[in-house]
């Protein structure tokens, strides 16, 4: 009878805790800084320092080397000087360390050089944003068949105008979105805040 009941009480506990929720259109953005990577060289990032010069592109991705997240990187790469002309710059964030970053930011496959890429190994930025994460399983190797020892976040985007609130969220879980269609999407906002 008494593990019935805390078992009872267990699941009541469970339900009432809040589940995390992305942040939506016109939610303030967290503000954040880390270790970042661009073209094979680490700096920090400072969300706030890259709102001064226009909207920011802050794409929450699982993995560097792994499929979709590499086509993601990909094709952001290409399409980076429509964001430019629109005035807004792109942040990767993911779990991966910052040197599994430094070689994705630098390859010519992936990133480029073009854009920057952001280690939040804790996944607190993540979190901050709401953006869910899964711990990573065991044996799991990436595309070059190294294996990957961190967590995977839910590919997210959100475009974060240059009042530092969020112009637009998607996600492939809600939205049933390609790696390619956020690229999409949040070139379509970032164009449309340019003509505001």
């Amino acid at each position: 009878m008494k593990k019935n009941l805390f078992f009872g009480l267990a699941i009541s506990a469970a339900l009432c805790i809040p589940a995390l929720a992305a942040l939506s259109a016109g939610d303030r953005a967290p503000e954040f800084s880390a270790p970042a990577s661009l073209a094979g060289r680490q700096f920090h990032f400072s969300l706030r320092h890259a709102l001064q010069k226009g909207p920011v592109v802050v794409y929450f991705y699982p993995s560097a080397y792994t499929g979709g997240c590499d086509l993601e990187a990909h094709t952001f790469s290409e399409d980076k000087d429509q964001f430019t002309a629109a005035g807004a710059s792109i942040i990767g964030v993911s779990e991966d360390s910052i040197a599994r970053l430094d070689q994705f930011s630098a390859d010519p496959k992936y990133c480029a050089g073009r854009f920057p890429v952001a280690s939040d190994p804790s996944g607190k930025i993540g979190a901050a944003y709401g953006v869910k994460s899964s711990p990573g399983r065991a044996g799991l190797k990436d595309v070059r068949g190294v294996a990957i020892d961190h967590g995977f976040f839910a590919r997210t985007t959100f475009v974060v105008a240059k009042d530092g609130k969020v112009a637009a969220e998607f996600s492939s879980d809600a939205d049933h979105l390609t790696p390619p269609e956020h690229v999409q999407k949040a070139l379509e906002v970032v164009q449309q805040l340019a003509h505001k």
